[in-house]
């Protein structure tokens, strides 16, 4: 039985008063400081290393990163600077950015961030690793996408008391967690998420995947509202995230009909999706989700 649909659709008026009573958290100096450096004409991967290598959580996730299945081909890698190497200035920026929101999100309970980080990090890989198969996709850009997505989750948690038990009604209901957001908090999280992507600098094409993930009618809209850029990283991540749920049964309310859009999008055939399952299992059990 396929969800119910509602449209997720305000006024600009609503909208914007809403937002104002949502707090994004502010961009962190060490996130400004590493935009800044990836943004000139030549990087300095050494001044990247040096400020990954003076937090231990980045440092962490850049070396786990670094030798993930998505950038692993060439024996292991155990320094910042050999991570800082492999992984490149786009996904420099993923690893900075998703400690940083991590440490932001204060007021959540840490098991469910945990949880919800969890899924996003080994979603991201499998985005990243559908991309590769796919002509013109970039892997990276995937990758973001995917670790970001969902990102507002936490931001919308903080601001609605309510938020999980929204959450629960909305699947009790068969309703999508977009369509429930929006009628109980004239917001969803792809709207706020592109607002937290856009001030936290990370790319127009991210931000703008980000915003439009959740309409009821993305694969119809035109491509001056959304690219086939965008529409082509929302359509890798949902099939990444409805493979994840599956192999973990975890399948969200809205998971069965966006995997079949974006699956029709991309021409995806039942060969490439077996073949997508088994490296994503593959995956998976090498990052130990």
């Amino acid at each position: 039985m396929e969800a119910a649909e509602t449209n997720i659709r305000m006024s600009p008026e609503v909208l914007e008063r809403t937002l104002s009573t949502i707090e994004i958290p502010p961009c962190p100096a060490v996130v400004a400081k590493v935009m800044g450096e990836v943004r000139k004409d030549l990087p300095d991967l050494n001044t990247l290393a040096k400020i990954i290598a003076a937090d231990v959580g980045m440092a962490a996730l850049a070396i786990k990163l670094a030798n993930s299945p998505m950038f692993s081909a060439g024996g292991g890698t155990r320094t910042v600077p050999q991570a800082v190497a492999r992984l490149g200035t786009r996904n420099v920026v993923c690893v900075v950015v998703a400690v940083a929101l991590k440490s932001a999100m204060t007021g959540v309970p840490s098991a469910f961030l945990e949880r919800f980080w969890s899924r996003a990090s080994t979603v991201a890989i499998g985005a990243g690793m559908i991309a590769k198969r796919l002509y013109r996709i970039s892997p990276d850009e995937a990758y973001s996408f995917g670790l970001f997505h969902d990102a507002a989750i936490p931001v919308l948690m903080r601001r609605f008391p309510n938020y999980l038990e929204v959450v629960a009604e909305a699947g009790r209901n068969g309703i999508g967690l977009a369509a429930a957001e929006m009628s109980h908090f004239s917001c969803n999280h792809g709207i706020v998420g592109g607002l937290l992507a856009r001030n936290w600098g990370l790319s127009p094409l991210v931000t703008q995947a980000i915003r439009f993930h959740h309409e009821p009618d993305l694969y119809s809209l035109p491509a001056e509202t959304v690219s086939t850029e965008a529409l082509s990283l929302i359509a890798v991540g949902q099939v990444a995230e409805s493979l994840d749920g599956e192999m973990h049964g975890e399948m969200g309310i809205e998971d069965g009909a966006a995997f079949e859009q974006a699956r029709n999008y991309l021409g995806i055939s039942d060969s490439d999706l077996s073949d997508l399952r088994d490296d994503l299992a593959e995956a998976l059990n090498e990052v130990g989700r």
